[in-house]
């Protein structure tokens, strides 16, 4: 089936900033669409997000460059390609941008398309799209967000995600019952003790600290008091954004005023999974310190998935480097690290071959598109963090899980924490 045309238009995501959805046609008339999310917290070596710059336009952040990529160029080098040809598509693309990082057409332009026509593939197919992807059936273990930080919540607290993950759940429906219950317990804790102050970014509590320990105290009681074993029934997870504190060859944690040298900061994530009920970490350590990474990944990897975010952006040679380095035992996928779907499904393949475990992630800047959660499914990669549990954006994404396990009926399968195993990690 053959492409006719290639459109976009500009739209929002969930801070209310413009980004990118494009729309693909089949000469038969099917469509498909795909939105592009947008990080706060990037690393240095992801895909271009293309933006004008124009501070009299949307403070800059307007993507009408991007969208004028889409309606010329790109619009003419996808139509009367094979849509089923998602491997040709993409690399037609990559080669029309022509730059390392999908700078001169922008990700978010290449993405959006990319989405799109994997999106009509489906459709002209009469598959739901997990389908069309790969024809997954394992339905993924849920990490969600219960209070935010970092540059999601204005640095209320330094560490960016407190997130839990249900681990004795015996299916994803049991999973977000446990989850539900945490997440307003911890509404019920910061009450009480005075603190509500809203939701973050991802829909986690805005929380109001005077030190980083605090918080695992609340979400401890949280689940406590929610009716749960902290370690055995639900574990912490976390994401450091350790980048985001790297500065001048030192770790840096406003909220205390303490600083670390970078085996002092190793030390502190290791000692935090000593004494907390942690299951995982993300990006424990800056992006570009690897032997950092190392340390962490020695003294912790066998008993705590470390994940990485900014350290590896979903790029097969940053990937291929840590595999051989060992710096982490897992890889935060997200589509728009890197820019079009195939070089998504290859990170997570190369994930995989490792014996690592890829999450695929949303991002902080969210739309209702879902379609991580079918990429999720169809990769069986068996974990999957939107953010929190609320905010439409991010229950689109838990929702449509819960759709999708009603198509596959008894074929679906879940794993839960079992998961970990595929990696070696053995949780205490």
């Amino acid at each position: 089936m053959k492409i006719k045309s290639a459109s976009a238009l500009q739209v929002f995501d969930s801070r209310g900033n413009p980004t990118v959805e494009a729309v693909v046609e089949l000469e038969n008339g099917v469509r498909g669409s795909g939105l592009v999310p947008s990080g706060a917290s990037t690393g240095r070596h992801e895909a271009l997000e293309l933006r004008d710059g124009d501070p009299e336009k949307f403070r800059g952040k307007s993507v009408f460059r991007a969208i004028s990529h889409v309606e010329g160029e790109i619009a003419r080098a996808v139509a009367g390609r094979d849509v089923f040809d998602q491997e040709g598509l993409d690399q037609a693309l990559i080669d029309l941008d022509g730059t390392p990082n999908k700078s001169r057409l922008g990700a978010n332009a290449i993405l959006a398309v990319s989405m799109a026509a994997a999106q009509a593939a489906a459709a002209a197919r009469g598959q739901p799209l997990f389908e069309g992807l790969g024809g997954g059936t394992l339905l993924p273990l849920p990490e969600i967000q219960i209070f935010g930080g970092g540059r999601h919540a204005d640095c209320r607290i330094d560490i960016q995600d407190f997130m839990v993950m249900a681990l004795r759940a015996p299916s994803y429906a049991q999973a977000l019952e446990v989850t539900f219950n945490v997440y307003h317990t911890a509404a019920d804790v910061m009450r009480k003790r005075g603190l509500l102050a809203g939701v973050a970014d991802e829909g986690g509590y805005w929380p109001v600290f005077d030190r980083n320990e605090a918080v695992f105290e609340a979400l401890i009681e949280a689940i406590e008091k929610a009716g749960y074993a902290p370690g055995r029934d639900v574990g912490i997870s976390l994401d450091i954004a350790a980048t985001d504190l790297f500065r001048e060859g030192r770790y840096v944690l406003g909220l205390e005023a303490r600083s670390f040298t970078p085996a002092e900061f190793s030390s502190l994530m290791v000692s935090w999974v000593e004494t907390y009920p942690i299951v995982s970490i993300e990006d424990p350590m800056a992006e570009d310190d690897w032997e950092g990474w190392r340390a962490v990944r020695s003294a912790i990897g066998g008993r705590c998935q470390l994940v990485g975010d900014d350290h590896f952006t979903t790029n097969l040679a940053r990937i291929d480097r840590g595999v051989i380095a060992g710096t982490a035992n897992a890889v935060l996928i997200k589509l728009n690290q890197v820019g079009t779907v195939t070089e998504t499904l290859r990170a997570i393949r190369r994930t995989q071959k490792a014996g690592w475990l890829p999450v695929v992630s949303a991002r902080s800047g969210e739309t209702e598109d879902a379609f991580i959660a079918h990429l999720a499914v169809a990769t069986e990669a068996g974990q999957l963090k939107v953010g929190s549990f609320s905010r439409s954006e991010r229950m689109a994404k838990w929702n449509e899980i819960l759709r999708i396990e009603r198509t596959l009926g008894g074929r679906a399968r879940y794993l839960g924490a079992g998961i970990f195993e595929r990696a070696g990690i053995r949780l205490r």
